[in-house]
């Protein structure tokens, strides 16, 4: 309690009865206090997923004709191992004339704690100003505008995002570089980075000094991750930092916003790992610092 000579003249000594209220008044709000304290963290983390957009086939029937928003199971259980919530973003359109709405995407960075891109089509070449050098590598131009206003959204709300394959290569393109469009093709001198075995082609990664993925994760010095992906980061955006390269050819293969607490992309799919056998790098202690960086937004 401050000295009397600082106190307002109906909280003095001379006014005991005063002093006793403000007293309980006082006691009575810092019990709110920290109780408001503990069920804000406590509270369930609610974290979104970008949704992979299937888009209509010309004259097709049925649902193959429709356009449809999906998330692949395995990266909503991985995050939600965690015991957090996962919530898939749908693409907004305030200008729909069939079923108009309000929503914005903003409104999904304020309400949830973090954000997931995961992984899925191409990254279109004309979101990082080229043309594709081939028809099939044209990627996904709409889901390209709908994930960077989504990634944007949740860093303005200073809120932790984590991308996964696609995820990592639309961070880079967002903050201004660029993809090779095929890595066989652009980099003949690469090894395999994609092939019909999916999730279980293999390579090694290794970590620059200047990596905090290193004592993020126990300070290997090599470490083995899945490898799915024909693309992958070519010129790097301003200010970000190399976290992880592929050992036998140097691609890039994580990188880390600087101006964020927490706006990671991996090349890698951590959430296959677990089924990769006890050598692959395990992921989990980059999960749970995107975890905790989703915590301390609270406050």
């Amino acid at each position: 309690m401050p000295d009397d000579k600082n106190l307002p003249p109906y909280l003095a000594d001379n006014n005991m009865p005063w002093r006793h209220t403000w007293n309980i008044l006082s006691k009575r709000l810092r019990a709110m206090s920290d109780g408001l304290g503990r069920r804000l963290t406590q509270r369930t983390l609610k974290i979104g997923v970008s949704a992979r957009i299937f888009h209509p086939e010309a004259g097709a029937k049925g649902l193959r004709g429709r356009t449809l928003q999906y998330l692949e199971e395995s990266i909503a259980q991985w995050v939600m191992s965690r015991d957090v919530l996962v919530f898939m973003i749908p693409t907004v359109n305030t200008n729909s004339l069939i079923h108009p709405s309000n929503i914005r995407l903003r409104d999904y960075a304020k309400h949830l704690d973090g954000l997931v891109l995961q992984g899925g089509a191409d990254v279109s070449p004309q979101s990082y100003s080229e043309h594709a050098t081939r028809p099939e590598w044209s990627g996904d131009r709409a889901r390209d505008m709908y994930e960077l206003e989504l990634l944007h959204e949740f860093i303005e709300a200073g809120k932790p995002v984590l991308g996964i394959c696609r995820g990592c290569q639309l961070i880079n393109v967002a903050f201004g570089g660029s993809l090779y469009q095929d890595i066989a093709a652009d980099v003949p001198s690469a090894i395999t980075h994609v092939d019909d075995t999916y999730d279980g082609l293999h390579h090694e990664i290794q970590f620059p000094p200047n990596s905090t993925f290193a004592a993020m994760l126990g300070h290997p010095t090599t470490a083995k991750v899945n490898s799915i992906h024909h693309q992958a980061v070519k010129e790097l955006g301003r200010d970000l930092n190399i976290e992880a390269f592929a050992g036998p050819d140097k691609m890039i293969e994580a990188i880390r916003y600087q101006k964020a607490n927490f706006v990671v992309g991996l090349q890698w799919h951590p959430e296959f790992h677990h089924s990769g056998g006890p050598d692959m790098l395990d992921c989990t202690p980059i999960l749970d610092n995107f975890l905790r960086a989703a915590r301390e937004t609270r406050f």
